[in-house]
């Protein structure tokens, strides 16, 4: 029974309960605290933040239950983000505790943060006569009452801080102290936006409609590279913001949001509120209690960024939703994208989804009437798709055993540079080779707590495993028999290609673009700046290059070896190879004066996503796509969930798994594949079995699974990890 006198308070821990507080003093003085509330609680020794998640159960004697010792002055959590919470863990099958912890994951947040100097303007003063220019602007930007710091007053009027002291000792400033103010509080939705094509009026337009709708509805803005997809989907989101609404632009990764934030503060004459891993403690605290008080109205952010405490959320943008940065491999493991669309329903308002390449669980969502399909089929601004030739490997050989680009493809770079045009050559693999090996007694260099080779990296000398970060000295003989120079690289990195093009075009200026040496945001900002710059020749990328950069004067794309990731039975790897290879081609080519070409270097070009590259049948390759799925009853059509089983004892590791797998569920609706090593058999040093679900749409597969394996007794040594509709197999 419940009681009135206790409130039932969630923490942030890895438990599916909340538990009951009393009140205690906060009835002396202190408003009760709400539903949604934001507490400090003890909890064992600790005091602890919690969130007051409805009436105590009154199911624990009086005497043992400790009091809320008190509650954070912040607005409390909306009843739609708890219902999000608890959708997500009931989903993902992780407690509801973990789930919690996603939503109050920056430390302190919940404090007041410290005050700073912000000005406003002063009534009365007289501004007819005797201010330049600059301070002109700064009042004017200053008049509408909102109190804002030196640096931003300045920014908003493209002047000196100076200005800003000069006008508060003359007395047309007043300075007041305030807490640290949130990002993105003003944006100006009524400002002129880019000039819109008539496809993307027409897109932007339905976009609109569908924010003053006020209900909830899932679309597909499906347009080429280069194609106005941005601008476009900024129209809706001004609409959000004409009513008074948040506005979340997920990004599956941090890079894209570098020429991104410009353009963002181009159309709205400010900058909005960033979240994602790399931003320091203290503007995270600020990006949490913006979005908390409702005073941000838009966030661009990582996956993470759709558990902020929204006050008032009216629109969602998933950008490139097609990514696989959007899984959540590891804690809560998490769709963004599926999750987004969640969030929308619960919330009643619209989800967008954006891609030039779209995953296939979305085109058919698309094409069965679910989701709007909204299509931009041509570039922005006049400019044309690059032709893409595939180049045989097996006919069109490097000159050299040691090289890996095509004569053709050196043929077209030469021809680039002829135009002072820029080459792009990518390989999705960072390093200089992947894998070393011994002349004389063929030992390979192995990381010890991995299933994988480890990865040369000549720029530090070192041996690197990319899974668990172990890492070695390049050593100057074998440590197997001993011999000295027997050392040899096989394969190659981007580090070998770079080698490679140094040799032929020594006068030509190269950069490498990867997370190895864009460590930073600002070293990423740095390398971007200066291949917009025309500062740089040949760029040579990884993925980092893939998406979401706009390159003026790039117009030949090299694609190393396009069939990379082809290899290792996964379920979507033609999916996935399609994605990255179209995304890398839409580099090339985005101006109307400078046609782009593309090669693609391939020892299987008569494959069929090989032959969709080059022909531009994307739709045909995702209908054939989709018929293969469906004829082997794999997602969109069924159900998928991993169940990998990992620990430190390989013996133990089998024996488990195999108990398991004798009440694993066997059925006409559900069937489990397994054990079977992980492909990743070990992993940071546990050894790793995985069990495969297939399902029927309709069958329950979380009450399932929770039914199987509540059934066992798991040892504290085993970790069971359950992942449901898994977008990797390893």
């Amino acid at each position: 029974m419940a009681s009135a006198l206790t409130k039932s308070v969630l923490t942030p821990y890895p438990v599916n309960k909340s538990y009951d507080y009393a009140l205690g003093d906060l009835l002396g003085g202190i408003k009760e605290p709400e539903e949604g509330s934001y507490v400090c609680v003890p909890l064992g020794s600790r005091e602890v933040p919690g969130v007051v998640w409805g009436q105590g159960v009154g199911d624990v004697a009086p005497s043992k239950i400790k009091p809320i010792l008190s509650k954070y002055d912040l607005p409390p959590m909306t009843s739609v983000q708890r219902k999000f919470l608890s959708w997500v863990s009931e989903y993902t099958m992780a407690p509801l505790g973990s789930v919690l912890k996603l939503c109050l994951s920056v430390q302190g947040a919940l404090k007041p943060l410290p005050t700073v100097s912000a000005y406003v303007a002063e009534g009365g003063a007289d501004t007819s006569k005797g201010l330049s220019p600059p301070a002109k602007r700064v009042l004017e930007a200053a008049n509408d009452g909102l109190p804002r710091r030196a640096a931003e007053l300045a920014d908003l009027a493209q002047c000196s801080s100076g200005v800003i002291k000069t006008l508060h000792d003359k007395g047309y400033l007043r300075r007041v102290e305030l807490q640290t103010p949130p990002s993105c509080r003003a944006p100006d939705y009524e400002r002129a936006g880019a000039k819109l094509s008539q496809a993307q009026r027409e897109a932007a337009d339905s976009l609109k409609g569908l924010v003053q709708a006020k209900e909830y509805s899932a679309a597909l803005l499906d347009g080429v590279t280069g194609a106005g997809k941005t601008e476009t989907y900024f129209e809706a989101v001004a609409e959000a913001l004409k009513a008074g609404k948040q506005v979340l632009i997920l990004l599956p990764e941090i890079s894209l949001s570098n020429a991104f934030l410009d353009r963002f503060k181009a159309r709205f004459g400010c900058a909005p509120a960033l979240w994602h891993s790399s931003l320091s403690s203290a503007k995270r605290k600020i990006t949490w209690r913006g979005v908390a008080t409702g005073e941000s109205k838009v966030v661009i952010g990582a996956r993470s960024a759709l558990f902020l405490p929204y006050q008032d959320l009216g629109l969602i943008i998933v950008d490139e939703e097609h990514d696989p940065a959007y899984k959540q491999e590891e804690g809560v493991i998490y769709h963004a994208r599926d999750m987004a669309v969640v969030r929308a329903h619960l919330g009643g308002f619209p989800v967008v989804l954006v891609s030039a390449t779209p995953s296939l669980e979305t085109m058919q969502n698309a094409w069965s009437g679910r989701y709007h399909h909204l299509s931009l089929p041509e570039r922005h601004g006049g400019a044309v798709l690059p032709d893409v030739h595939l180049i045989n490997l097996k006919e069109n050989k490097p000159e050299d055993r040691q090289h890996f680009i095509a004569p053709t493809l050196h043929k077209a770079m030469a021809e680039a540079f002829e135009r002072e045009e820029q080459v792009l050559l990518f390989l999705n693999r960072r390093g200089y080779a992947p894998l070393t090996i011994c002349r004389h007694c063929g030992h390979r260099f192995q990381c010890p707590r991995c299933t994988a080779w480890l990865i040369e990296h000549r720029r530090t000398g070192k041996l690197h495993c990319h899974h668990c970060d172990h890492y070695m000295r390049m050593p100057s003989h074998c440590p197997e028999c001993n011999e000295e120079d027997s050392l040899a690289a096989c394969g190659p990195g981007v580090e070998r290609i770079v080698e490679e093009v140094k040799e032929i075009y020594p006068d030509k200026k190269i950069c490498v673009l990867s997370s190895d040496t864009a460590t930073t945001h600002a070293e990423l900002n740095s390398l971007l700046d200066q291949i917009r710059g025309g500062d740089i020749d040949i760029i040579v990328g990884t993925q980092i290059i893939a998406k979401g950069h706009h390159f003026p004067n790039l117009t030949c794309v090299g694609v190393i070896d396009a069939d990379l990731g082809l290899s290792g039975g996964d379920l979507r790897a033609t999916e996935r190879t399609y994605q990255l290879l179209h995304q890398v081609a839409g580099r090339a080519g985005r101006m109307a004066d400078k046609k782009g070409s593309v090669y693609l270097q391939s020892f299987s070009p008569e494959t069929e996503v090989m032959q969709a590259l080059a022909s531009g049948a994307r739709d045909h390759f995702f209908e054939v796509e989709l018929d293969s799925r469906k004829m082997a009853e794999m997602p969109p059509f069924s159900r998928l969930a991993g169940i990998i089983i990992s620990g430190r004892d390989e013996e133990q590791v089998h024996a488990f798994s195999k108990l398991m797998a004798r009440s694993a569920p066997q059925g006409e609706q559900i069937q489990t594949l397994g054990p079977a090593d992980a492909s990743m058999y070990r992993l940071r040093g546990r050894y790793r079995r995985r069990f495969l679900v297939r399902a029927d749409k309709k069958v329950n597969v979380q009450k399932t699974l929770e039914h199987w394996v509540s059934g066992v007794k798991i040892p504290s040594q085993i970790r069971v990890q359950i992942d449901i509709d898994p977008q990797s197999f390893y």
